[in-house]
């Protein structure tokens, strides 16, 4: 290869780095401006064709104003029970909550539990308060609190949303500092070395700046979507991704460093050798995440593009600044430590994972079929890990005062109180409705809503020939029989002629929320195999090799499934996941975790081409073992870094990747699939050049 000219060496990477400060000045802001755009309205997240989403829509031609209920819940001391006066106080004090700032109509009377030893009112409030529903909850908790002998919590929608506003707050710059001052900490334990870990993180940060303002630009426009948990694995994507990779890219130079000797040479060299790998890698992870627009709930579809927004950036950051600056360095780039000098003996890997190659090498298939039915072992108990939703008293990881006050609902109230079935019906089937729904198994009272804007109390009120019916539940809202109730209603109502009823409410948008999240597992999974399997093969030119490696990955999967299932019931203590969590641990876990296999099959095929296929796979092997392994840590600890969300979502998700691309790094990549393809033979790279070589080649360990 000719040297690069001298206007390569120099104002090449030169350019290349002035133009990533000007990105980085000018863009790195937006990594902490996503939350202007950001929206944590759960309604806007439903199923798009599902009926509760249809019946979300029909509702608000009922109300007067677009509100978000605020419910208050009061509770006498134990053993008494709530006075008349204190009733008629309790009315007071939320009444004169109307008319204030944020609070779109009259509250409702307090209404009192069957048992006698809790009061109930429901308070409207604007839906667009932002950051000021806060303070809005507080004077509604005030007024409350004013009530003489009574414990006043308040809770529903609107406490939940500006609980869960709550959680994400500080998300920008808590979770980046996190996951940032994590990678550091690992890049300077392994590599020791002061620079190459500050390259590599402002490496990281350039690409998650340029990604924030991309993302920023397109839903400030309403192209996407993005709410605190996109937002929040955005930035953790990012990072791992670009560390990743920088991390190959990095290793890679430091080889060509000690062939060519000229740092411009050895960096063209590094892009040319690693950009192959490091694209097919980020391939499977961006087409992964856009197979998500095939998902009919909007937080599935909003995370496709924006995720594949930040892959993209997290390689061009690798392509190019970070060629860039190791021309610039050089060997400096590795100090303190010393890198192999042009002709010196050339680099044989750690004496660690010589030992492992050798192991593999002598005994391939007990190693092989030992881990594989470790994995099976594992995954046997996936069938275990529920996705049925989390329940409201889980959805935090922390109090949230929110739940607290659903506790306290539920404990004096019908468990479905501030939370109603809402069907929508033809007026003149509006009794036959009524009647149906309280016949229904599992419903505790049904009335119409009124003109008051509240159900019972007076004539329905009836809007284009339609009527609206609150029907509470008698189970807890969030529980799985209450959607069993839901689904019993609809059944009963699609029954009554000339009706035309739907039924939304929160019950059902968990419902369909989860029906709609198993519909999207059997359509997006093996879409994302597919494109995981072309990338492969189109990468290793080769149909065996592939399908083995898209087999570990899904086995891999399953044995993670497997262990977070025992880890969430009996350590975590979460009696089920949010039923999105399997798909979105799938995407990631499987297109992260095919990354590691491709840096590590990519160069057993370069290394197999010159040394046979046995050589090669113990070459590459040894070759990319410490770096694959450093860089899965770095991209555990990473994902690990969500669980300072106080949300189970993000922690469920956090243990699933975090403990899967361990389980990939440290079982999958370096046992199991070296293991397999040795014991298989050259047959393992059928139909390419590679399967014909002869078998015969031994490794020195």
């Amino acid at each position: 290869m000719r040297s690069p000219s001298r206007w390569l060496r120099r104002l090449v990477p030169l350019a290349l780095l002035v133009v990533w400060l000007g990105i980085g000045g000018a863009l790195g802001p937006y990594a902490g401006k996503l939350g202007e755009v950001a929206t944590n309205d759960q309604a806007a997240f439903l199923p798009q064709s599902a009926e509760s989403t249809e019946a979300l829509a029909a509702r608000k031609a009922f109300e007067r104003s677009e509100s978000v209920p605020a419910i208050i819940v009061w509770q006498a001391r134990d053993g008494e029970t709530v006075t008349d006066a204190q009733q008629q106080e309790a009315t007071r004090a939320v009444a004169a909550l109307a008319g204030q700032r944020g609070v779109t109509g009259p509250p409702s009377p307090a209404l009192r539990s069957e048992d006698g030893r809790a009061l109930q009112a429901v308070a409207p409030l604007a839906p667009d308060l932002g950051d000021e529903l806060p303070a809005v909850l507080a004077r509604v908790d005030a007024a409350a609190g004013s009530v003489p002998g009574l414990a006043a919590q308040v809770g529903g929608p609107a406490a939940t949303q500006a609980d869960l506003s709550d959680a994400f707050s500080g998300i920008d710059g808590l979770l980046l500092g996190v996951a940032l001052a994590a990678v550091l900490l690992i890049l300077l334990l392994v590599y020791r070395s002061l620079l190459l870990p500050l390259v590599i993180i402002i490496s990281a940060v350039f690409a998650l700046g340029l990604a924030c303002a991309v993302v920023y630009a397109l839903a400030d426009r309403g192209t996407v979507r993005v709410d605190g948990q996109v937002q929040g694995i955005l930035s953790i994507l990012v990072i791992g991704a670009a560390t990743d990779y920088a991390l190959l890219m990095a290793a890679r130079f430091r080889e060509e460093l000690a062939a060519h000797g000229d740092r411009a040479a050895a960096a063209v060299a590094a892009v040319r050798r690693s950009a192959g790998a490091i694209t097919a890698s980020a391939a499977t992870v961006a087409l992964g995440l856009l197979a998500l627009l095939a998902s009919d709930l909007t937080n599935n579809r909003a995370l496709g593009p924006v995720g594949a927004i930040g892959i993209v950036c997290a390689v061009l950051s690798t392509l190019t600044f970070l060629p860039a600056v190791l021309a610039l360095l050089g060997r400096a780039a590795f100090w303190p430590a010393t890198p192999p000098r042009p002709g010196g003996a050339p680099a044989q890997g750690h004496p660690v994972w010589r030992r492992i190659a050798s192991a593999i090498d002598r005994k391939p298939r007990r190693i092989w079929v030992s881990t594989a039915l470790l994995m099976l072992a594992l995954a046997a108990f996936s069938p275990n890990l529920s996705a049925k939703g989390v329940p409201l008293d889980e959805i935090f990881v922390k109090d949230a005062p929110s739940v607290a006050a659903q506790e306290t609902l539920g404990r004096h109230f019908p468990g479905g109180s501030g939370q109603p079935a809402v069907i929508i019906a033809n007026a003149a089937a509006a009794s036959r409705v009524q009647e149906a729904a309280r016949a229904t198994d599992g419903v505790a009272s049904a009335a119409p809503v009124t003109s008051s804007g509240r159900p019972g109390g007076g004539p329905p009120l009836v809007v284009d020939g339609r009527v609206r019916i609150d029907a509470t539940l008698a189970a807890a809202a969030d529980s799985d029989a209450a959607k069993d109730t839901v689904a019993r209603l609809r059944t009963r109502l699609h029954a009554v002629t000339g009706a035309d009823a739907i039924v939304g409410g929160y019950t059902a948008q968990q419902y369909d929320t989860q029906q709609t999240a198993a519909r999207d597992r059997t359509v997006i999974v093996p879409v994302v195999l597919g494109i995981i399997l072309l990338i492969l093969v189109l990468l290793l030119r080769s149909l065996l090799i592939p399908m083995l490696l898209v087999v570990t990955v899904a086995l891999n999967f399953l044995a993670t499934l497997g262990v977070s299932a025992l880890v969430f019931q009996h350590l975590l203590g979460f009696s089920g996941t949010d039923a999105s969590v399997p798909l979105y641990g799938f995407v990631f876990l499987v297109a992260l975790g095919v990354d590691y296999n491709i840096f590590l099959m990519s160069r057993v095929r370069e290394e197999s081409l010159v040394h046979g296929p046995r050589e090669g796979v113990l070459r590459g092997l040894t070759t990319t073992g410490g770096v694959i392994t450093s860089a899965g840590v770095v991209l555990a600890a990473t994902f690990a870094a969500l669980m300072v969300i106080p949300l189970a979502f993000l922690v469920q998700i956090a243990f699933i990747v975090a403990f899967g691309v361990l389980l990939d790094t440290l079982v999958v990549r370096s046992l199991l699939v070296p293991a397999l393809v040795i014991d298989i033979g050259p047959r393992s790279w059928w139909p390419s050049a590679l399967s014909r070589f002869p078998s015969d080649h031994r490794f020195v360990g």
